[in-house]
């Protein structure tokens, strides 16, 4: 069930330590806030001098109130902060917001003070949100603990930036959204946005979960929580274009960056990853309604041939499609449309709403009950004619009057079906659009904000989920190839043959047992292809020689492998790795491999461990997918053998922690199975 959080969320009382009537201080900001709701439950000001503070008599300690305290807001200097703290907690506090600065985000010392101060409210039995934090608020609580007001509605914000909610406030407005709850997070001493995304996920009042995170500390906690929420959760974060910092000594390492680990972290959680807040809003204002598309079919609806093409193009970008629309949903169209209007799809009125505005009406009613049409896009000018200037009407004519009407009725449309519509318009806030917004349809200005709403709304985009990470084993104290290779083979893994030698006489003592063609690699290199440490082909025992004495007088090696030599003829070579990632743990890598893996970058990430079912699914994602079919005349290759490996690969590098990254490159798979040629594994 998680943490209990009610304290933080709907205390019995409140104090305000550090309240002040000083315009510049944070403590003035708070105060005014807290005491809106004096009414909910007693609210104590604490100012050290006494006196009144917001013409309130404001107490000299917490412990001069004289009665228990169930939430402290502590805004006092770093100096005082652990003795404010002490004290709220020797006052029966079970919540602290700490507003004061100067901890972890100060360097070493200041990080151990909080850890200090954080282990001692646990130790209370207390929650604590900062420090560093600009306070929380619960509108449905009448919990105000920030320093600004924030609109009510359904959505809790969870930042790590005052400002942003502040400008997600400005932008909610349009689209009817609002606030059930804000917290800043603060620097997470003791309550993290783990705890807080759960208890948001508890919370009745909540429709949607909007989060701004520069650091997730437990990435994969936070993406374990936002599976099971059974809400929208929508992440924009920041400093995703920056590779992690690590020394990547693989093409798994070299390949996986910040940007793609926090992609499928989100993808495989379910979570809606935006870039912008603009894009941010328009997620929330399509996402936190109840409706949802059973599939991805969009009908484009339009009064200009142009926004309708521009549209359907905006629509197909966004991963969703325009299907031509089926005889009988075009049999109806026509019946309410005029000869020139098309109806394959887009529909376009051609001119008609000009002449009749209940024209736009009827043909959504058609388009929501067509069977093919899964959501509904209408863009252009609706709104225009009954806009207060600027409309081909003008307010007040029997044109806007007929608009106006057309919004009634599409509005009821809407309400009667459970296939989401959203609005692209010249004039959002135009009355008509007004009108449409207040049914819960989503009004947007902008084509593509309306096809990222859309995409928002779908189905078909079930999330794979989070797979638990196994116990684990006994930790490897060594990595080199061989010893990677045996344990990996001893977890299911298939290899070719092959013994590690040192000189000559082992070397023909290993080709004598096992019969050709064989390959010689010098072991102990970053990448042996690379360095021409790998023979290939060698067809016996003279041929074997050669090639070793060739290559250790160029490179010196302490120890070779002799292999079999696989069948490429009608093989596919992947690359499977796991690097593990310092807040989301082992991420899987999964694409088309051998020595072009980095020229390629054909790959697809997810969260580490893999089941055989999600591994299809990244396997026949990639763009070259086809290949595993054949082509040009190839066989098909053993797709669920390809599976059924990365199963294998990814279980055993998360079940070891000390492995950094685990490679195996390549993994050819033929059309009877697969077989590892190569793998790389680096400590941590």
């Amino acid at each position: 069930m998680g943490r209990d959080l009610s304290a933080l969320f709907d205390p019995v009382s409140v104090a305000v330590v550090g309240a002040s009537d000083d315009p510049a201080k944070y403590g003035h900001a708070i105060a005014a806030q807290a005491v809106r709701a004096n009414g909910r439950r007693p609210v104590h000001l604490v100012n050290r001098r006494g006196g009144t503070v917001l013409g309130r008599t404001a107490a000299p300690s917490l412990s001069a109130i004289g009665e228990p305290v169930d939430l402290a807001v502590v805004c006092v200097p770093a100096a005082g902060f652990e003795a404010a703290v002490d004290e709220a907690l020797e006052c029966g506090a079970r919540a602290i917001v700490a507003i004061t600065a100067g901890f972890a985000e100060t360097g070493t010392a200041g990080r151990a003070r909080q850890q200090a101060v954080a282990e001692r409210v646990r130790a209370a039995g207390a929650v604590m949100v900062g420090p560093n934090c600009l306070g929380i608020a619960d509108n449905t609580t009448d919990l105000f603990l920030a320093s600004d007001t924030f609109t009510p509605g359904g959505v809790a914000l969870l930042s790590q930036s005052g400002n942003l909610a502040l400008e997600l406030q400005l932008r909610f407005a349009p689209h009817g959204l609002g606030f059930s709850r804000f917290v800043s997070l603060g620097n997470q001493a003791d309550v993290t946005l783990v705890d807080l995304l759960a208890d948001c996920a508890r919370h009745e009042d909540t429709r949607a979960i909007a989060v701004y995170a520069e650091d997730f500390a437990d990435g994969r906690a936070f993406a374990e929580a936002a599976a099971v929420a059974g809400k929208p959760v929508v992440l924009l974060t920041a400093g995703r274009g920056d590779a992690s910092a690590r020394s990547a000594q693989s093409h798994t390492g070299a390949l996986t960056t910040s940007a793609d680990v926090v992609t499928a972290a989100c993808r495989d959680a379910g979570v809606e990853l935006v870039a912008t807040p603009r894009e941010l809003t328009v997620v929330l204002a399509a996402s936190a309604g109840p409706r949802r598309g059973a599939g991805r079919r969009v009908a484009v609806l339009t009064d200009g041939g142009g926004h309708g093409v521009i549209a359907a193009d905006a629509v197909e970008a966004a991963g969703l499609s325009v299907p031509e629309i089926g005889a009988p949903a075009r049999e109806r169209l026509r019946e309410v449309l005029w000869e020139q209007s098309a109806v394959a799809n887009p529909v376009d009125l051609a001119g008609m709403g000009e002449q009749d505005p209940g024209s736009y009406a009827a043909t959504v009613e058609a388009l929501l009950a067509a069977e093919e049409v899964d959501v509904v896009l209408m863009t252009g000018y609706f709104g225009g004619y009954a806009a207060s200037e600027g409309g081909l009407g003008g307010g007040g004519t029997a044109l806007a009057d007929g608009e106006r009407e057309a919004a009634r009725l599409i509005a009821a449309r809407h309400s009667a079906t459970a296939k989401p519509l959203v609005v692209q318009s010249m004039y959002p806030g135009s009355p008509s659009c007004r009108t449409l917004a207040a049914a819960g349809i989503p009004v947007f200005d902008a084509t593509e904000d309306a096809a990222r709403a859309l995409a928002a709304t779908v189905a078909g985009r079930t999330a794979p989920g989070i797979v638990p990470l196994p116990l684990p084993a006994a930790p490897m104290e060594e990595t080199g190839y061989t010893r990677i290779r045996a344990a990996l083979e001893a977890a299911g893994l298939a290899f070719p043959t092959a013994r590690e030698v040192h000189d000559e006489s082992e070397l023909l003592a290993a080709v004598a047992g096992f019969p050709g063609p064989y390959v010689l690699k010098a072991l102990h290199l970053l990448h042996k292809s690379d360095a021409g440490g790998v023979a290939l082909g060698l067809a016996g025992t003279d041929e074997v020689l050669a090639a070793f004495r060739e290559m250790h007088a160029r490179l010196g090696a302490p120890a070779y492998s002799v292999e079999a030599m696989a069948d490429l003829s009608d093989g596919i070579e992947l690359i499977v790795g796991v690097n593990r990632d310092p807040r989301f743990g082992p991420v899987a890598m999964v694409g088309l491999g051998g020595v072009l893996a980095e020229s390629l970058r054909d790959v697809a990430f997810t969260l580490a461990p893999v089941t055989a079912g999600r591994a299809l699914d990244l396997l026949r994602g990639l763009r070259t997918a086809a290949l595993l079919d054949g082509v040009r005349g190839r066989p098909p290759v053993d797709v669920a053998a390809a599976a059924a490996a990365i199963e294998t690969i990814t279980a055993f590098a998360a079940a070891h922690p000390e492995i950094a990254e685990l490679e195996v490159n390549p993994l050819l798979v033929g059309p009877r199975g697969a077989l590892a040629l190569d793998s790389r594994a680096v400590l941590g």
